[in-house]
C-alpha cells in the first residue's frame, strides 16, 4: 500500500488500550488469568488477548500487508517491508495482581528499522509517543533524558527474566555491582515503561538480559528520539534480537555498561528465529 503509517494511528490504538484495559484492571477474576509454559510465572489474561486482537484489529484495516509480531498471537509475517511489535499488557503479572505499573507497547519498525513507539500507560494516563526524526513526547510534551553526569548519582532500572532459576547469569550479578556503585535501582516490572521513563528522564539508565523484541521494540526509539543512547552488553546493536540490552541518557552509557555481564554462553535467544524470518521477508 502507498500509505505510510503515522502518529494518528498510534492514538487511535491508544485509545482501543485504554478502553480494554481499564475495564479489567482490579477486576479480573481467577477464570481470566492463565498461566504460559512450564515455569508458571508468566501469565495471560483476558485484557492481554482483546488488547492484542484490537491492536491488530487497528493496523489490518489500514494496513492489511503488513507483518505483526505479537507477544500472545506470535508471528504473522509477509512480504512487507513494515512490521508492527506488539507487547498488549507489558507488566501483566502487575496487570493481575492490580499493581497499576503496566502499559501496552506497539512499535512499527521499517525495514529493520523503528519508525513509530508507543508505549501507552492508561491507569497512569500517560501515553509515550515517538516517531523517528520527530521527536518523544509524554502526553504531548517533548521528552529528554536526564543530565546525570555518572553512575555513582544515577537512578537505574532493570527486571529479572523468568528464566532466571535455569542460568547462572541471571542479573543478580549486575543487580549486586551497581546497588553498590549508583544511588539506587528501582525494579517495576515492565520494560517498555522502564525504557519509556530513561527518556522521560525518570531514570538515568536500565538495563536486562533475556529480553524479547515486543519489550523494547517501541522503547528503544523513544529513548533515542528522547537524546539517549541504547546498546547491547557488548556496546552494539544487536539488542533487539540479541536479548541483551542498556539504555541510558548516554552520558553514564560506558559506565553502566562495563558493569555487566550478558546472558549464559550458549545461550540462543528466542528472537534469533524471528530475526532469521524477518531478513528472509
Amino acid at each position: 500500500m502507498s500509505q505510510v503509517p503515522d502518529a494518528q494511528l498510534l492514538t487511535t490504538i491508544a485509545e482501543r488500550v485504554d478502553e480494554i484495559q481499564l475495564r479489567y484492571f482490579d477486576k479480573l477474576e481467577s477464570a481470566q488469568i492463565e498461566h504460559k509454559g512450564e515455569r508458571h510465572r508468566d501469565l495471560l489474561t483476558v485484557a492481554d488477548s482483546e488488547s492484542e486482537a484490537a491492536i491488530i484489529d487497528a493496523i489490518r484495516s489500514r494496513f492489511p500487508d503488513h507483518g505483526i509480531l505479537g507477544e500472545e498471537t506470535g508471528v504473522d509475517l509477509t512480504a512487507s517491508d513494515w512490521v508492527w511489535i506488539i507487547d498488549p499488557v507489558d507488566g501483566t503479572t502487575n496487570f493481575a495482581r492490580s499493581f497499576p505499573f503496566f502499559a501496552a507497547s506497539v512499535g512499527c519498525w521499517h525495514k529493520g528499522r523503528p519508525v513509530l513507539g508507543l508505549v501507552e500507560a492508561p491507569y497512569l494516563r500517560e501515553r509515550f509517543m515517538a516517531e523517528a526524526g520527530s521527536g518523544a513526547t509524554l502526553n504531548g510534551k517533548r521528552l529528554r533524558v536526564s543530565e546525570t553526569p555518572d553512575v555513582a548519582h544515577s537512578i537505574l532500572a532493570t527486571g529479572f527474566a523468568y528464566v532466571r532459576n535455569e542460568v547462572e547469569r541471571n542479573n543478580v550479578d549486575n543487580f549486586g555491582r551497581l546497588i553498590l556503585k549508583c544511588h539506587d535501582i528501582r525494579r517495576p516490572g515492565a520494560a517498555s515503561l522502564d525504557l519509556a521513563y530513561v527518556a522521560a528522564g525518570r531514570f538515568d539508565g536500565y538495563w536486562e538480559p533475556y529480553l524479547k523484541p515486543w519489550d523494547c521494540a517501541a522503547g528503544c526509539l523513544l529513548v533515542t528520539e528522547a537524546g539517549g543512547k541504547l546498546t547491547d552488553f557488548a556496546g552494539g546493536d544487536d539488542w533487539l534480537f540479541g536479548a541483551n540490552l542498556v539504555a541510558s541518557n548516554g552520558l553514564i552509557h560506558e559506565e553502566l555498561r562495563s558493569e555487566l555481564s550478558g546472558t549464559e554462553p550458549g545461550y540462543e535467544p528466542w528472537g534469533r528465529e524471528v530475526e532469521r524470518q524477518l531478513r528472509g521477508a
